[in-house]
């Protein structure tokens, strides 16, 4: 294979690339580039055989990326923004911006900050706009590869450990991000149970019947590494991808459930619920923000993150919650 000459390379043939990789399909690519398809096809050719890669391949009624494709995606992708971010530099500003910000989060995520954040967006960014998607996954990063959030908050500590590691060890880290509070989860049951008077053991603990809040549907989750850690485990009998939900079903079953201890005062619940601290050790909760590095957007996206934290300190001041370890 010829090596290729970088010096000849016709970079315009990048960012067709870029936009049919983010489509996956040439007739929407041409649509979002303004020209036509037969001009996207001749530029996708034009840039296999400067490649000596297939690069896509037709499946269905889109196209699938060869491997070579995929990993030249995210280094073209950001030198490509960071380009666009040097050419034109973001001047955001709140008080004249127009513009919609697309945030993946959990219910019990945009409880936390939604109520305290749209009264500073009324008052500081008027022309802002927020819209809100279900986090169904630990990992968002395929969410944001696609361009279908701007940005994903959540408790993401398996990413951010493989985001560290792939720092460390010098690869390219496409994805930055910032943490935004800390909390931290409780057991939680409904008025009258059977344990509410009584001290929370590990022992009555495992042995009471439970319901899990898993975005993905699995039935395994942290609290249950925890247990098996410790040569322990718990029976899980209901699961369900919602804090809300979750709440709902304590209030009116026997199932004890974890909880974030900020989530339990907005939930208008709290009356009806009996919070207790585990009787074992768990990890704190490290609710991050996470983003694609976006060349033209850094002053939009600090201002988002810094009004995102000072949404998570108001409901934080206005909800605390005493926790006594039993009754």
């Amino acid at each position: 294979m010829t090596p290729l000459n970088f010096r000849s390379l016709d970079l315009n043939l990048l960012r067709v690339f870029d936009e049919v990789m983010s489509e996956r399909s040439l007739t929407k690519a041409a649509h979002k580039l303004s020209i036509t398809q037969p001009a996207v096809s001749n530029a996708m050719r034009r840039l296999r055989e400067a490649l000596g890669d297939e690069l896509l391949v037709r499946q269905g009624q889109g196209v699938e990326p060869t491997p070579r494709a995929q990993a030249l995606w995210p280094v073209i992708r950001e030198a490509l923004q960071h380009l666009e971010g040097a050419l034109s530099p973001d001047d955001f500003n709140p008080e004249t911006a127009h513009t919609t910000f697309v945030l993946a989060m959990a219910d019990a995520t945009a409880a936390t900050l939604i109520p305290p954040l749209y009264p500073i967006l009324e008052k500081e960014a008027p022309g802002v706009g927020i819209r809100l998607l279900p986090l169904v996954t630990r990992d968002p990063r395929a969410l944001l590869d696609a361009g279908e959030a701007d940005m994903a908050v959540g408790y993401f500590p398996a990413v951010l450990a493989d985001l560290t590691a792939r720092a460390q060890a010098g690869a390219l880290v496409a994805f930055d991000n910032r943490r935004l509070y800390e909390g931290e989860y409780l057991c939680v049951m409904r008025k009258g149970h059977a344990l509410e008077h009584v001290q929370l053991t590990l022992d009555n603990y495992c042995a009471a019947r439970h319901m899990l809040v898993s975005f993905s549907g699995r039935s395994f989750g942290f609290i249950d590494e925890a247990l098996a850690s410790l040569g322990r485990s718990r029976e899980v009998v209901l699961t369900v991808n919602q804090f809300f939900t979750a709440g709902r079903v304590i209030m009116h079953s026997d199932l004890l459930t974890i909880l974030p201890r900020h989530f339990v005062p907005v939930t208008g619940m709290e009356e009806q619920l009996v919070l207790r601290e585990l009787p074992f050790d768990v990890t704190p909760v490290h609710v991050d923000a996470l983003w694609r590095r976006r060349g033209p957007h850094p002053q939009a996206y600090d201002w988002l993150l810094r009004t995102l934290a000072r949404a998570a300190a108001v409901t934080f001041s206005n909800h605390h919650v005493p926790v006594p370890p039993h009754a």
